[in-house]
Order: C-alpha cells, then sequence, then structure tokens
C-alpha cells in the first residue's frame, strides 16, 4: 500500500481531482497497479497525500468514468482489465439474441433504397496507385463537390472513415482526461461510450423539439465547457431537427468562448433539404462531420469532415501515423454517386419514402394516443409504460426495436423505444397498432400479479 502511495506521489502534478486521477492512471500504466488490485482508501490517501476525501473521490470518479477502475461495494475501488472488452451502451443497446421476422431495432438504411453502384464501379478500371504515400488524402474532384454542398464555408475539409471514425479523431485530438463535455439528452450510445472512453466528464443537456436546450447549456456552460457534442438533423434517436433560431440562439450562449462544437450529421442527403449549422455563427470553433452511410450505403464507410484549422491540421498529422487515407478507391465511388443524376435521383427518392414511412407510423400511433416527437429521419423515440415490458411484447409478435435505457442519461425521463421505422417497406397501420399495444403493457412490479 504505502509503495503505491509513493508512486502515485510521484506522478502527482498538481493537488486536484484531475492532477490524482491522472497520477494514478499513470501508475496503472507502468504496472505499479494491476488488474484486480484495490485502490487504498479515500481517507487513507487524503491524509497520506495532504488532499482533502471530497478531492480523492471526485479522482476515483473520473477513473470510473474512464474505465480505468470499478467501485464494487465492500471490495471497494479495483483496478480494471483494460485488455478485456466491456459491456457498452453499444452493446447493450444493439445486441440481440434471435433472428426476428421484422428487426426495427438496427438504426440501419434499407438496402432496397440505396443508389445503385453498376454505373460508379463501370467506370472503375483498377484501384489506382498513388503518386507517393504523401499524396493530398482527398481526391479534389471530391473535395469539390463536397465543398459546394457544405452548410457554411470552409477553405477546405477531410475524408474519413465513416462518423464514428471522425469523431474519435476529433476527440482524441481536442479533449483531454477530465475536460467537461456537454452531449445530448437521449444520446446515442456509441457516442457516450467514445467519450467515456477517452475520460472526459460526460454533461448531458435535454433535447426538445428545437434542438438543445439552452437553459441547459446556460447550466452546463457555468463551469468551463471544452465541447459540446450534437446531431443537427435527425438526432438519434429523437427525430429531432436544430432550428436556425435554436442554432442561433446557442452560437449565442456559446459567444466568447472557445467551446468546440462537434456536429455529427449522420442523416445527411438520405434526408434531403439544408442542414443548420452552428459553423455559420462559429467557423471557427466548430467541426462538422457528414456521414454518408444512411444515404449512399453504411459498408462505403465514408464521412466527410471540417473543423478549424488548427485541429484539422492535427486529425491529419494523426491519421498520417495510422491508416493514412481514406480509400481514394471508395473515394471514386462516392464521387460518381455525388455527380450521376440517377444516383442523385435516386437518393431523393429515397429520402421522400423515409419520410413517408415515418409520417404514416407516426399519424397512425397518434390515432392509438401514442404521441412521438421529432419531425425527421428513419427512427422514432416512442413512450411506452415499461420499456421491458414493450420490447418483450414486440418480440412475440416478431417486432424487433431498440429498450431505450442505453440511450438515457438523466433520471426521470420515462420509458421509451427507438423503433427503425425507415425499415418498414408496408404494414405500417398493422405495426403501429403494435407498437401502441405494446406502449400500454405494464411492466411487472414486486407484489403486483
Amino acid at each position: 500500500m504505502k509503495a503505491v502511495l509513493s508512486a502515485i506521489e510521484q506522478h502527482l502534478d498538481e493537488p486536484s481531482a484531475r492532477g490524482l486521477a491522472q497520477a494514478v492512471a499513470a501508475v496503472i500504466r507502468e504496472g505499479g497497479l494491476q488488474a484486480g488490485d484495490r485502490l487504498p482508501p479515500i481517507r487513507t490517501v487524503a491524509s497520506e497525500l495532504a488532499l482533502s476525501p471530497t478531492t480523492v473521490s471526485a479522482a476515483w470518479g473520473r477513473l470510473g468514468r474512464a474505465g480505468a477502475v470499478r467501485t464494487d461495494g465492500r471490495r471497494g475501488t479495483t483496478v480494471t482489465d483494460q485488455s478485456r472488452p466491456t459491456a457498452s451502451r453499444y452493446q447493450q443497446a444493439f445486441e440481440r439474441p434471435a433472428a426476428l421476422a421484422l428487426d426495427l431495432s438496427t438504426g440501419v438504411p434499407d438496402a432496397e433504397l440505396l443508389p445503385g453502384l453498376g454505373r460508379a464501379l463501370a467506370s472503375l478500371t483498377t484501384a489506382g496507385t498513388p503518386g507517393s504515400y504523401l499524396d493530398e488524402p482527398v481526391l479534389p474532384e471530391l473535395a469539390e463537390v463536397l465543398l459546394a454542398q457544405w452548410p457554411y464555408a470552409v477553405p477546405r475539409l477531410a475524408v474519413v472513415d465513416g462518423a464514428m471514425d471522425g469523431m474519435e479523431l476529433v476527440a482524441r485530438t481536442a479533449l483531454r482526461f477530465g475536460d467537461r463535455v456537454v452531449v445530448e439528452h437521449p444520446c446515442f450510445p456509441p457516442m457516450v461510450d467514445l467519450l467515456e472512453s477517452v475520460g472526459v466528464q460526460v454533461v448531458p443537456v435535454r433535447v426538445d423539439e428545437e434542438g438543445l436546450e439552452p437553459d441547459g447549456l446556460r447550466d452546463a456552460l457555468r463551469a468551463p465547457v471544452a465541447a459540446v457534442f450534437l446531431q443537427p438533423r435527425a438526432q438519434n434517436p429523437t427525430g429531432v431537427s436544430l432550428t436556425e433560431r435554436r442554432a442561433h440562439a446557442l452560437a449565442d450562449l456559446l459567444e466568447g468562448t472557445t467551446t468546440l462544437v462537434v456536429e455529427d450529421d449522420s442523416a445527411g442527403a438520405a434526408l434531403g433539404g439544408e442542414t443548420v449549422s452552428l459553423g455559420r455563427w462559429r467557423p471557427e470553433h466548430t467541426a462538422y462531420i457528414r456521414s454518408f452511410s444512411k444515404s449512399h450505403g453504411p459498408d462505403l464507410r465514408l464521412a466527410a469532415l471540417s473543423a478549424p484549422a488548427d485541429l484539422l491540421r492535427a486529425l491529419e498529422a494523426r491519421r498520417q501515423v495510422g491508416q493514412g487515407w481514406s480509400s481514394r478507391l471508395l473515394q471514386r465511388i462516392l464521387l460518381s454517386l455525388l455527380t450521376d443524376p440517377v444516383a442523385v435521383e435516386e437518393v431523393e427518392q429515397a429520402a421522400q419514402e423515409y419520410a413517408h414511412r415515418r409520417a404514416v407510423v407516426v399519424d397512425a400511433l397518434a390515432g392509438h394516443g401514442v404521441e412521438v416527437d421529432g419531425t425527421e429521419g428513419i427512427n422514432i423515440w416512442v413512450p411506452v409504460q415499461d420499456e421491458t415490458a414493450a420490447v418483450v411484447r414486440l418480440a412475440s409478435a416478431g417486432i424487433g426495436v431498440t429498450p431505450g435505457s442505453p440511450f438515457t442519461l438523466l433520471p426521470g425521463e420515462g420509458d421509451h423505444v427507438r423503433v427503425t421505422v425507415g425499415l418498414a417497406r408496408d404494414g405500417h397501420a398493422e405495426l403501429a397498432a403494435e407498437i401502441a399495444a405494446a406502449a400500454r403493457t405494464p411492466g411487472w412490479r414486486p407484489g403486483v400479479r
């Protein structure tokens, strides 16, 4: 125990929760603490290192959110095994034990509504060879097309391997252990997993019918906020899209700060229309990521990313020592899909079909007395009496939906399920009736039969 305390003290650069957490993390990295080892009691650490118990407790909390330690009752706080995967929010939300006749839990686009690749592939003869491994990572022709479609003026952008790759690059480059980061509530589970893996303090702020609530952001900004992560269109899971009025209000609240806004436009062209971005008011403090997974195909693994100049250079430097660039072969395919009139029309028709499917199910649910908020996207966020009971009842009818709890970060919001109605090609009235019945299904309570 004394050896561990001595090692922690040697790495303690500042007498704060953040400094102590970083010192313990350093000892873990160096092997002074192994998986399963118990951390010294809070009062012992506080006494030996001349810190307050509150500071030590806060440090243990930071380490816990980063997944470095786990508190387990009488066993105390122990170091976790970082080599073994843990059950993430993502796994909790999307793992399914069995196949279902109609699986609306996945959040993926309808394969039948993706544009055909025949014309794009016909124009390719080889995978291509770069002049050197330091060639420009983005095809100039693709960059020109993307910049013309961007929601605010930027001088250049990067192409990355999907939206989550872009968000990971931003998070691991721009954020530091212990930073406070605002996210939407409810929130896309993989985003929370990513941020917690970086070791930041996640600060949830509720979403209403216009986007992130200003009052919640104002409260969060009473202490320094390193970044705000949000989805400007068809927020997953609610389907809420940021209005111009709300975006302007949020930009005003952030005026005078260096807080980075990270916008994940995961829906992209699958919605059609224009995107509202805080980059219009804060271009020097906004990173915007547009994915082509929903609109052109998840297996293309492509997204475009813009960011402040210094951050973009740092992202590109990080990529150079890793994957280097996103496949130019896939970039050429995307370029063809974005410029071929037939493919463009197919994507536009898909956006109209998704909007139709969503509208008819939402309207039918309203007829059953179930009101669903949000306006766009392939998912709906359905309030239910009991989440588990609703999931089980729908599964018994051969319908898969996603439980809402992995998306929720704040208590007292009521139970929900997420339903990917964009995958429902027909039978919308029958589907709505099943969902409405499941929404009214009560859960088991102790002493109630």
